[in-house]
Protein backbone atom coordinates (compact mmCIF):
# COMPACT_ATOMS: atom_id res chain seq x y z
CA UNK A 1 0.00 0.00 0.00
CA UNK A 2 1.26 3.38 -0.99
CA UNK A 3 2.10 5.45 2.43
CA UNK A 4 -0.24 8.98 2.00
CA UNK A 5 1.28 12.39 3.14
CA UNK A 6 0.40 13.45 6.49
CA UNK A 7 -1.63 16.81 7.42
CA UNK A 8 1.20 17.85 9.23
CA UNK A 9 3.80 17.52 6.13
CA UNK A 10 0.89 19.29 4.08
CA UNK A 11 0.87 21.66 6.47
CA UNK A 12 4.41 22.23 6.87
CA UNK A 13 4.56 22.46 2.60
CA UNK A 14 1.73 25.05 2.72
CA UNK A 15 3.59 26.84 5.51
CA UNK A 16 7.09 27.14 3.91
CA UNK A 17 5.05 27.61 0.06
CA UNK A 18 3.57 30.80 2.12
CA UNK A 19 6.61 31.87 3.88
CA UNK A 20 8.59 31.77 0.67
CA UNK A 21 6.10 33.66 -1.37
CA UNK A 22 6.21 36.54 1.39
CA UNK A 23 10.11 36.20 1.86
CA UNK A 24 10.24 37.38 -1.80
CA UNK A 25 7.87 40.15 -1.63
CA UNK A 26 10.31 41.55 0.44
CA UNK A 27 12.59 42.79 -1.35
CA UNK A 28 15.14 45.60 -2.44
CA UNK A 29 15.61 46.76 -6.27
CA UNK A 30 18.88 46.24 -7.54
CA UNK A 31 20.44 47.12 -11.31
CA UNK A 32 18.53 44.21 -13.29
CA UNK A 33 17.21 42.31 -10.38
CA UNK A 34 16.27 42.80 -6.77
CA UNK A 35 17.35 41.30 -3.61
CA UNK A 36 14.74 39.35 -1.61
CA UNK A 37 14.28 36.85 1.61
CA UNK A 38 12.58 34.15 -0.43
CA UNK A 39 16.12 32.00 -0.70
CA UNK A 40 16.31 32.33 2.93
CA UNK A 41 13.20 30.96 3.34
CA UNK A 42 14.15 27.96 0.73
CA UNK A 43 17.46 26.88 2.79
CA UNK A 44 15.26 26.95 6.03
CA UNK A 45 12.27 25.17 4.88
CA UNK A 46 15.42 22.42 3.48
CA UNK A 47 16.52 22.22 6.40
CA UNK A 48 13.60 21.92 9.05
CA UNK A 49 11.46 19.79 6.67
CA UNK A 50 13.80 18.36 4.54
CA UNK A 51 13.56 17.69 0.98
CA UNK A 52 10.25 18.82 0.68
CA UNK A 53 10.82 22.31 1.61
CA UNK A 54 12.50 22.68 -1.50
CA UNK A 55 9.57 21.64 -3.00
CA UNK A 56 7.43 24.32 -1.19
CA UNK A 57 9.86 27.11 -1.65
CA UNK A 58 9.35 26.17 -5.67
CA UNK A 59 5.53 26.28 -5.34
CA UNK A 60 6.26 29.75 -2.62
CA UNK A 61 8.42 31.01 -5.31
CA UNK A 62 5.82 30.00 -8.32
CA UNK A 63 2.99 31.71 -6.63
CA UNK A 64 4.82 34.99 -6.47
CA UNK A 65 6.10 34.91 -10.01
CA UNK A 66 2.21 34.51 -10.98
CA UNK A 67 0.96 37.21 -9.06
CA UNK A 68 3.83 39.43 -9.64
CA UNK A 69 4.16 39.70 -13.28
CA UNK A 70 6.63 37.10 -13.52
CA UNK A 71 4.37 34.00 -14.81
CA UNK A 72 6.27 33.10 -17.39
CA UNK A 73 9.43 32.28 -14.82
CA UNK A 74 7.66 30.31 -12.82
CA UNK A 75 8.48 27.28 -14.35
CA UNK A 76 11.80 27.66 -13.93
CA UNK A 77 11.82 28.61 -10.50
CA UNK A 78 9.86 25.97 -9.50
CA UNK A 79 12.72 23.50 -11.08
CA UNK A 80 15.48 25.88 -9.84
CA UNK A 81 14.33 25.24 -6.26
CA UNK A 82 14.10 21.79 -6.71
CA UNK A 83 18.05 21.88 -7.71
CA UNK A 84 19.26 24.64 -5.56
CA UNK A 85 16.96 22.82 -2.63
CA UNK A 86 18.51 19.57 -3.67
CA UNK A 87 22.08 20.57 -3.05
CA UNK A 88 20.92 21.78 0.28
CA UNK A 89 19.54 18.70 1.25
CA UNK A 90 22.48 16.96 -0.02
CA UNK A 91 24.96 19.24 2.03
CA UNK A 92 22.83 18.62 5.31
CA UNK A 93 22.71 15.21 4.58
CA UNK A 94 26.42 15.08 4.26
CA UNK A 95 25.69 16.53 8.18
CA UNK A 96 23.83 13.93 9.08
CA UNK A 97 20.43 15.85 8.74
CA UNK A 98 21.65 17.47 12.47
CA UNK A 99 24.00 20.55 11.93
CA UNK A 100 25.01 21.17 15.60
CA UNK A 101 27.25 24.46 14.36
CA UNK A 102 27.22 28.07 12.52
CA UNK A 103 30.07 26.77 10.80
CA UNK A 104 28.37 23.93 9.12
CA UNK A 105 25.26 26.08 8.22
CA UNK A 106 27.31 28.57 6.82
CA UNK A 107 29.31 25.56 4.51
CA UNK A 108 25.40 24.32 3.81
CA UNK A 109 24.94 27.80 2.77
CA UNK A 110 27.79 29.03 0.63
CA UNK A 111 27.23 25.17 -1.37
CA UNK A 112 23.46 26.44 -2.12
CA UNK A 113 24.47 29.30 -2.23
CA UNK A 114 26.97 28.50 -5.05
CA UNK A 115 24.32 26.48 -7.12
CA UNK A 116 22.24 29.29 -7.20
CA UNK A 117 25.14 31.41 -8.77
CA UNK A 118 25.85 29.03 -11.38
CA UNK A 119 21.58 28.55 -11.74
CA UNK A 120 21.31 31.61 -11.96
CA UNK A 121 23.81 32.69 -14.41
CA UNK A 122 22.72 29.76 -17.23
CA UNK A 123 19.58 30.94 -17.03
CA UNK A 124 20.15 34.66 -17.64
CA UNK A 125 23.21 33.41 -20.53
CA UNK A 126 20.57 31.40 -21.78
CA UNK A 127 18.09 34.25 -22.05
CA UNK A 128 20.63 36.54 -23.50
CA UNK A 129 21.69 34.01 -25.86
CA UNK A 130 18.16 33.15 -27.16
CA UNK A 131 17.62 37.31 -27.52
CA UNK A 132 20.33 37.26 -30.09
CA UNK A 133 23.67 37.64 -28.37
CA UNK A 134 26.39 35.71 -29.27
CA UNK A 135 27.93 33.00 -26.20
CA UNK A 136 30.19 35.17 -25.39
CA UNK A 137 27.88 38.72 -24.86
CA UNK A 138 25.01 36.18 -23.54
CA UNK A 139 27.79 35.03 -20.53
CA UNK A 140 29.28 38.40 -20.01
CA UNK A 141 25.51 39.99 -20.48
CA UNK A 142 24.61 37.57 -17.63
CA UNK A 143 27.72 38.53 -14.89
CA UNK A 144 25.64 42.21 -14.69
CA UNK A 145 23.05 39.96 -12.96
CA UNK A 146 25.22 38.34 -10.61
CA UNK A 147 26.09 41.14 -8.28
CA UNK A 148 21.70 40.92 -6.83
CA UNK A 149 22.47 37.16 -6.35
CA UNK A 150 25.85 37.60 -4.16
CA UNK A 151 23.99 39.49 -2.21
CA UNK A 152 21.08 37.31 -2.00
CA UNK A 153 23.43 34.51 -0.87
CA UNK A 154 25.20 36.77 1.75
CA UNK A 155 21.89 37.09 3.56
CA UNK A 156 20.73 34.05 3.30
CA UNK A 157 23.45 32.66 4.71
CA UNK A 158 23.43 35.46 7.57
CA UNK A 159 19.85 34.60 8.23
CA UNK A 160 19.97 31.15 8.32
CA UNK A 161 22.97 31.65 10.84
CA UNK A 162 20.89 33.04 13.06
CA UNK A 163 17.41 31.56 12.37
CA UNK A 164 18.10 28.18 12.25
CA UNK A 165 18.19 27.08 16.07
CA UNK A 166 15.58 29.06 17.26
CA UNK A 167 12.96 27.40 14.30
CA UNK A 168 13.94 24.09 14.78
CA UNK A 169 13.44 24.18 18.48
CA UNK A 170 10.35 25.52 18.12
CA UNK A 171 9.62 23.35 14.92
CA UNK A 172 10.67 20.25 17.03
CA UNK A 173 7.89 21.93 19.67
CA UNK A 174 5.32 22.11 17.64
CA UNK A 175 5.36 19.30 15.40
CA UNK A 176 6.68 16.53 18.08
CA UNK A 177 9.61 15.93 15.87
CA UNK A 178 12.15 15.60 18.24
Amino acid sequence: MKKQPSIQSLVQIALFAALTMIGTTIRIPFPGAFVHLGNAVLLLAVLLIGYKGALAAGLGFAIFDSFSGYITEAPYFLIESLIVGGVAYLLFAAFKKKPTAIWQLLIIGAGTGAAKIVMTQLKNTGMNFFMGADWSVAFTGALTKLPATLINVCITMVIVSLAYFPLKKGMDAIFHTV
